[in-house]
């Protein structure tokens, strides 16, 4: 019986305890108990700021011990947290029961100070304006590095760099010569490349342009003057910038220089200020293309055939391979026509334009082509080319191509050869039979569909000179391209034409 009292006892005492060490506190939210929470903890009352009315909302709970971190001062508690907070405030007690139904936390409207840079501004803004005030910048920005990469575009020097030091001082030689053709002929002796890249920078500087001589879809040509003498210089425009680098690379290829080729100089591009110049400089030869001669004088037998040998030399040597090492690979023109032939002083032609040609690499066996949208006139185009049947991976389609072209040229030649004061005008190989500006559809017409090829006029029959012009003609316009003949065999054909001519004479 009485360890059954002592049992009552010690649970009276534990629930006094209990009783004592627990705290009542006031609760919005507990309906159910009479608004009322027992904690062991603290009670506390926050207040929230509603941020679409600006007015305070009060909650009164409380915290158990459990839930708190330090237990005998939570942090939660401690005045310094409702200083970080802008729109939430907390009081906490553990006096009396019921302590937190007086307590009346304020939010701490200025305990979150704006940015003193931007006050007020940002927290202003609606959507609109903050993407404005976004965009502005990143705009700037973008502007200001597509101007400097303008810029260093007009700046940077496209392939021919040189130190602006090497540029020599107007009057004075360079490369101790002082004419173009003596400096060529010192430099170019045991390669035939052309003139060191800095040379052809320090010519290009110090030539001064005259005037215009020709137009083209490529650019301008000028008539220029480097020390007094006559230069020519073609200026590419900047869409062309792949036609002017492949031209240049072509000129510069070893072996390649030769009197029916088309004196290449320097080629250099120049800053004016606004856009890159793309400059190209070759001989001058005053009496223009074979197309601009043609229109305005007549040949005779002679002069008709030094014009044809030439052209006939000229291309020979660009299709032969020139075996060694300092060999030259073998090119084809892809634009061989009348208005890129220059005329030279001395009744013979150079071969020039040279933007479009392709080298063969023997070792490969490949063909070297170039990557511009350019293409042939379809005016001089062979029928393989408007049928679109040649076979671009073998070299010599290309060669064939060039001696169908070669044939129409001799063509526009003999027209004019004046015998015995009879000569025709001056026409465009198939001018009565297309446009002005046929297309390759027109041409394919009448040079594949129709087989037609230019007229050759009866009264060449009876000139023996001209008889056999139009026998070499006949045999480069074949429809097989294998069964045209080659530019060494015209040209040994017209060499010796040409000696037949001199011993009559």
């Amino acid at each position: 019986m009485s360890s059954y009292y002592f049992i009552f006892f010690v649970s009276v005492v534990f629930n006094l305890q209990t009783a004592v060490e627990s705290l009542l506190c006031y609760c919005d939210s507990c309906s159910t108990t009479n608004y009322t929470c027992v904690t062991d903890g603290y009670c506390f009352t926050s207040s929230t700021l509603d941020a679409k009315s600006g007015q305070s909302v009060k909650s009164y709970r409380c915290y158990n011990k459990s839930h708190v971190f330090p237990p005998e001062n939570p942090l939660v508690c401690r005045p310094e947290s409702n200083e970080r907070n802008r729109d939430y405030a907390i009081l906490c007690c553990e006096d009396y029961p019921y302590c937190n139904h007086n307590l009346n936390p304020s939010v701490n409207i200025t305990g979150f100070a704006e940015p003193p840079w931007f006050p007020g501004v940002i927290s202003n803004l609606n959507a609109w304006e903050l993407a404005l005030m976004i965009a502005c910048p990143i705009a700037m920005i973008c502007c200001a590095v597509v101007m400097g990469f303008s810029h260093l575009q007009r700046r940077r020097t496209l392939h021919y760099h040189c130190p602006e030091n090497g540029d020599a001082q107007d009057g004075q030689p360079i490369l101790g010569a002082y004419s173009l053709r003596h400096m060529i002929d010192m430099t170019t002796s045991g390669s035939g490349s052309g003139l060191p890249l800095l040379v052809q920078r320090s010519i290009a500087r110090q030539i001064t342009l005259d005037e215009t001589i020709g137009k083209g879809r490529f650019g301008e040509v000028w008539r220029g003057r480097w020390r007094g003498e006559n230069v020519a210089v073609k200026i590419f425009s900047s869409r062309e910038e792949r036609s002017w680098f492949r031209e240049a690379e072509i000129y510069q290829t070893v072996m390649l220089r030769h009197d029916n080729i088309l004196g290449f100089i320097a080629a250099d591009n120049k800053d004016n200020g606004t856009w890159t110049q793309l400059w190209l400089v070759t001989d001058y030869h005053e009496n223009g293309s074979l197309f601009d001669f043609l229109n305005r004088h007549t040949v005779d037998i002679p002069g008709m055939i030094r014009m044809a040998l030439s052209i006939a030399t000229g291309l020979a040597h660009l299709h032969m391979e020139i075996v060694g090492t300092q060999g030259k690979p073998a090119i084809a023109h892809r634009d061989l026509k009348s208005k890129n032939i220059l005329v030279k002083s001395n009744g013979t032609c150079a071969i020039g334009d040279l933007g479009l040609a392709v080298r063969h690499d023997v070792t490969t066996d490949t063909v070297d082509i170039p990557l511009n949208n350019r293409v042939g006139t379809k005016r001089y185009m062979a029928p393989e080319v408007l049928e679109d049947s040649m076979n671009m991976n073998h070299f010599d389609s290309f060669k064939r191509g060039d001696v169908y072209a070669l044939g129409l040229i001799f063509w526009e030649i003999a027209r004019r050869c004046n015998v015995g004061g009879i000569y025709d005008e001056y026409q465009l190989p198939f001018f009565d039979l297309v446009p002005s500006d046929p297309t390759i559809d027109e041409m394919r017409r009448v040079v594949c569909i129709d087989k037609q090829r230019p007229s050759i006029p009866n009264r060449w029959q009876s000139c023996p000179a001209l008889q056999v012009m139009s026998k070499v003609m006949k045999e480069c316009w074949y429809p097989l391209a294998a069964a045209r003949l080659t530019a060494l065999r015209i040209k040994k054909t017209l060499a010796n034409l040409s000696a037949i001519e001199d011993l009559k004479a």
